[in-house]
């Protein structure tokens, strides 16, 4: 735990952190691509989208970023700056979700969508990187924010969320990037409005296989709407 905490100072403290600058390569050819359809004057096909699913579900950790009031701030913000505002929160969301031996499904505009494959047939190892991730972000904040702010930004607040459960595994014929789908992706966007600013909220089926790490304390939110008649145990994670 101690060395982890080590790497994860070094991490967040070196200049590669907020270096992003593989991005330009990446927006110059999607500027590209943009140009070229716009400029193609054909008759839509049908489209070859496909999607494929596992036969096996398996479970895992789930995790779910997002950022608080991001519509009223996005809206406050000049164009120009607003992508700035939303690349330094979701790259850095991601290093240190991959640090901790996750792996990043999607963005879904703001959140940040991520699991833990190592999680699998509930893993102590899993389960602790899930927590620490978790925590880590929530360490971050500040530095990250700072960051923002040093850009003339609005500072960055944001929420945490992690669930355990049985997941399906899917992806297209046009990427190789996986996606899931399954009740812990679902609750994990549900319960996350329970957590509050820089907070880490967990599900009741992940407190079943973690509370038995001393480190970590978790206390039940008591009036947490996930839009259930039936109530369903939310935890903050100190």
């Amino acid at each position: 735990m101690y060395s982890k905490q080590i790497e994860f100072k070094n991490l967040i403290n070196s200049k590669d952190f907020f270096d992003y600058s593989k991005k330009v390569k990446f927006s110059q050819e999607l500027a590209q691509i943009h140009q070229k359809s716009e400029n193609t004057d054909s008759t839509p096909s049908t489209s070859d989208y496909l999607i494929a699913f596992s036969t096996r579900p398996q479970k895992f950790c789930v995790g779910y970023v997002d950022i608080i009031n991001s519509t009223k701030i996005s809206a406050s913000i000049i164009p120009e700056k607003v992508s700035t505002y939303y690349e330094i929160f979701l790259n850095s969301m991601a290093k240190i979700v991959g640090m901790y031996g996750g792996r990043v499904i999607k963005n879904i505009g703001d959140c940040l969508l991520f699991y833990f494959p190592n999680s699998t047939q509930s893993s102590e190892k899993g389960m602790k990187n899930c927590l620490q991730c978790g925590t880590k972000m929530i360490e971050a904040q500040p530095i990250i924010s700072k960051v923002i702010k040093s850009k003339k930004l609005p500072s960055l607040n944001f929420r945490i969320s992690a669930d355990y459960g049985s997941v399906v595994i899917m992806n297209t014929n046009t990427s190789d990037q996986i996606d899931l789908i399954g009740p812990p992706v679902n609750m994990c966007a549900k319960i996350n409005h329970c957590a509050g600013y820089n907070e880490f909220v967990i599900g009741s089926d992940l407190v079943q296989y973690v509370k038995k790490f001393e480190e970590y304390k978790f206390h039940e939110i008591k009036s947490c709407n996930i839009g259930f008649r039936q109530s369903y145990p939310v935890y903050r994670v100190n």
